[in-house]
């Protein structure tokens, strides 16, 4: 038995209004979701532990099977990870996004989700002005890019920008939870304001401006973390080979750490526009040679955060016809039976347009297993299915069960 996840992010959500009081899962034309649907079993995962930020990286690293308390070093360590970058026992390293702020509060978390070329030269002036022996910046993908600092102290509360949209950036800068921290908070605060003089008149955002575009006149550090310390899957669960997909950094990195080769597929934006037919044509070669699949998909998470109800819709609509359509064509006709995993990690709700804890829908279609009556994929209909409610490590357990 080969085994395939596919994770799409933020895809679950609340009722709308305008949707007549249904969840975008709900109304999404997702005729092949559906149909796994039909032939698997569902229910609904915790994946957030209690006590911790409903970020991608806990909920990712929990659907994964592992203990979130016990290994997790922060989003920069996983991103890091992918970027091939060494974080050294005396270095924090953490997430740097590049964002924009607007009347001193924060516009959104991604710089108008900047290209990757405007994002390179600006992350590369950065570290010429303001990097040195202590501080270096990592380019990185669109908004999303690393900064390591020597002698770091990772207590410190810093606040994932995503979620601050509209609030004054003044009041949610990074504060040290012990006094020992307190000089990694000053150092962190004081390369916020001085990107912010560095950057608001640099060419690429004079550039922006004018073609009515967000500047990237910010930059926004949080999620510090050191070295990892993540067992491979192959400790955990017996996955002797293994791939992950994914155009963002921190999944491939979660990956990496997790003893997984990462795929590169070209035209993976992280975004609506992402290579779904790439991205399947990856998955399906990958499971020809390897034991075990993980292919995750932004699209829908981004669209949460923009608030945008329709978007999230399509994204659906794509994953499930786009990419997990030529998937189960291709393993339907595999000398060697597949089991196939469809989820999210975690809702990213339009009307909040941030991340929130709640339990989300999943389904297991592993073709020695008699399906349950659940009939379509959503967070909803997943209540009744046969496999209840999970937590921890149970979805991977019940993943690889026999």
């Amino acid at each position: 038995m080969k085994y395939i996840v596919i994770l799409g992010d933020g895809m679950a959500d609340e009722p709308i209004a305008a949707l007549g009081n249904k969840t975008p899962l709900q109304v999404a034309h997702k005729p092949t979701m559906d149909k796994v649907t039909q032939l698997g079993q569902s229910g609904l995962l915790h994946t957030v532990p209690a006590g911790f930020h409903p970020g991608s990286e806990i909920a990712n690293l929990s659907v994964l099977g592992y203990d979130v308390a016990s290994v997790f070093e922060g989003r920069g360590t996983l991103e890091a990870a992918s970027m091939g970058v060494s974080v050294e026992a005396n270095e924090m390293v953490m997430r740097c996004n590049l964002i924009c702020i607007e009347e001193n509060k924060i516009k959104n978390h991604s710089a108008g989700h900047i290209s990757n070329e405007e994002a390179a030269e600006l992350i590369a002036f950065l570290q010429a002005e303001l990097g040195s022996d202590l501080v270096h910046f990592f380019n990185g993908i669109s908004y999303r890019h690393l900064c390591k600092l020597k002698y770091g102290d990772k207590r410190i509360t810093c606040t994932p920008p995503h979620d601050v949209v509209g609030t004054p950036f003044k009041d949610v800068l990074i504060t040290a939870q012990v006094p020992e921290a307190l000089e990694t908070a000053n150092i962190l605060n004081d390369l916020i304001l001085r990107s912010q003089l560095l950057l608001e008149n640099h060419p690429v955002n004079i550039k922006r401006r004018a073609e009515g575009k967000d500047a990237a006149n910010s930059i926004w550090f949080w999620s510090p973390g050191y070295q990892s310390v993540m067992k491979p899957l192959s400790e955990l669960f017996g996955v002797q080979s293994g791939s992950v997909i994914s155009a963002v950094d921190l999944i491939k990195g979660i990956g990496i750490n997790a003893g997984l080769k990462s795929l590169d597929v070209e035209g993976a934006t992280g975004l609506y526009n992402t290579n779904y037919e790439g991205k399947a044509e990856a998955a399906i070669k990958a499971l020809k040679t390897d034991d075990f699949v993980f292919v995750h998909v932004e699209a829908s998470d981004e669209a949460g955060h923009e608030g945008d109800v329709d978007l999230k819709i399509k994204t659906i609509e794509y994953l499930s016809e786009r990419l997990i359509k030529p998937i189960l064509e291709a393993i339907n006709t595999m000398s060697e039976s597949v089991t196939m995993a469809i989820l999210p990690d975690h809702p990213t709700p339009c009307r909040l347009r941030t991340h929130t804890a709640e339990a989300v829908p999943f389904v297991i279609y592993n073709p020695t297993k008699m399906p349950d009556t659940v009939t379509q994929f959503d967070e909803f209909s997943a209540q009744r299915g046969a496999l209840g409610i999970l937590a921890g490590d149970e979805f991977m357990k019940q993943l690889f069960s026999k």
